[in-house]
């Protein structure tokens, strides 16, 4: 287990910034459609926002934000929206991740495309995210 640090400095400048990094790792994963960034981008942005708040207030309090013990599950949760989605599209006669094939005859095939789209970045970026945390714990010993 990490101590918190004493510095008062530094507790208030990572409360400060941490809540704006997680913003634009929102902006990110959500803007990934149209700009370079997604998925990958946006985790690591997250990801970096709960380990600088597990660096400055230590592991104990931090762990309030992002335990331990969901980090795993989270990140597997986000490898099988991945790999459902492409199954599914198989299941209903495309290919692995044709967007086109999703089971939902009510959107035009532009709206299956985006949220195809979306539901690949979700799962990416809560597995990047969630892996990069776990790694962490794991490096520290928690």
């Amino acid at each position: 287990m990490m101590a918190p640090t004493d510095s008062p400095i530094v507790h208030i400048a990572c409360r400060g910034i941490s809540p704006f990094i997680f913003l634009i790792g929102l902006y990110v994963f959500f803007h990934g459609h149209y700009s370079p960034g997604g998925g990958f981008q946006g985790g690591v942005l997250m990801a970096a926002t709960i380990l600088l708040l597990r660096l400055s207030l230590g592991t104990g309090l931090s762990q309030v934000v992002m335990p331990a013990s969901i980090t795993l599950r989270l990140s597997a949760v986000g490898v099988l929206i991945f790999a459902g989605t492409g199954v599914i599209t198989m299941i209903f006669g495309g290919d692995f991740l044709d967007y086109h094939f999703l089971p939902l005859p009510w959107l035009d095939p532009a709206y299956l495309r985006y949220y195809g789209i979306l539901l690949i970045e979700v799962g990416v970026v809560l597995t990047v995210m969630t892996t990069l945390i776990a790694i962490y714990d794991d490096l520290l010993g928690y």
